[in-house]
């Protein structure tokens, strides 16, 4: 396939660069930068759990905390080479299924626990948020979460909401049918309160317009979506936000050891698409025109 070329010669431009001591991945990743990108990239973080009690010498009472902390790092090192590439202007991360509030106390409260620090974490001074400049947007049934993590939430909102740089959006927590459901219901209010001549808050979503109504309604469509695992299913996750141009794909990789080298066949894919769609578009052919 084109990609698998192309990471290939990536592969060997990149290796004089290792040999100097560079640093490679900001050399791939500003060549990446120079195609055109996706604008909105989400990831399903799946198989902390899997990944976990596959190392050796692991207790089984520590391997499922210490997974959901290495996929925290995991997210801190995906999200960086997102940021990097400066055309991607919105991540959006399954953290939290509303169903996930079913498995047993004890792992709920740990990641409860992991998810305040982590929150707190990402926003502190001179972490990645700040670096890039970029805004945090929590994306859920927040009031479903513990009052320390809703604390939290609030505080680094706060701190970020005027960020000039991308978005991140973290769904805690969440589900797409959940999402589509309230969205449907503010319509329904609002088209209700517009027929008894009451004006609907002047809000985003006050016409009625259920895609502006969604709790995702800051974000543009879904250009790109990665499930890891190899699990081959959405889990209820975006549905709204899927449409005909999003590429899916589902890799086998656990989200703790998810990186460079598996983004990178993702992105390319994506880059050799649009290329494919702008020369069957006549984009050549009119680029042709210009230059002469």
């Amino acid at each position: 396939m084109m990609w698998a070329a192309a990471l290939v010669i990536l592969h060997c431009i990149a290796l004089p660069f290792t040999l100097l001591s560079l640093t490679p991945t900001s050399f791939l990743l500003r060549i990446l930068a120079h195609g055109p990108l996706p604008k909105h990239v989400a990831f399903i973080m799946d198989g902390n759990r899997r990944w976990a009690r596959s190392l050796p010498s692991r207790l089984p009472s520590t391997s499922v905390v210490s997974g959901h902390q290495s996929g925290f790092q995991a997210l801190k090192r995906v999200l960086d080479l997102c940021l990097q590439l400066r055309g991607i202007e919105h991540v959006t991360v399954y953290a939290f299924a509303i169903d996930n509030f079913k498995r047993k106390r004890e792992e709920v409260d740990e990641l409860m626990a992991l998810a305040r620090q982590s929150l707190i974490e990402l926003a502190g001074h001179g972490e990645l948020l700040a670096r890039h400049q970029a805004r945090l947007k929590v994306v859920g049934r927040t009031e479903l979460l513990p009052k320390d993590v809703q604390d939290a939430v609030r505080r680094v909102e706060d701190m970020t909401r005027d960020n000039i740089g991308p978005t991140l959006n973290i769904c805690i927590p969440y589900s797409s049918r959940d999402e589509m459901a309230g969205a449907l219901q503010t319509c329904a209010r609002n088209h209700a309160a517009s027929q008894n001549g009451i004006t609907a808050n002047g809000g985003p979503h006050a016409n009625g317009n259920q895609t502006n109504a969604m709790m995702l309604a800051h974000s543009p469509p879904l250009d790109i979506l990665v499930r890891t695992s190899g699990v081959h299913r959405l889990s209820d996750f975006m549905l709204w936000q899927i449409t005909p141009e999003t590429t899916i794909h589902f890799v086998p990789t656990y989200w703790p050891a998810f990186g460079l080298w598996d983004l990178l066949p993702i992105v390319l894919q994506w880059q050799a698409m649009h290329f494919h769609k702008w020369w069957r578009d006549g984009g050549a052919h009119q680029a042709g025109k210009e230059a002469t």
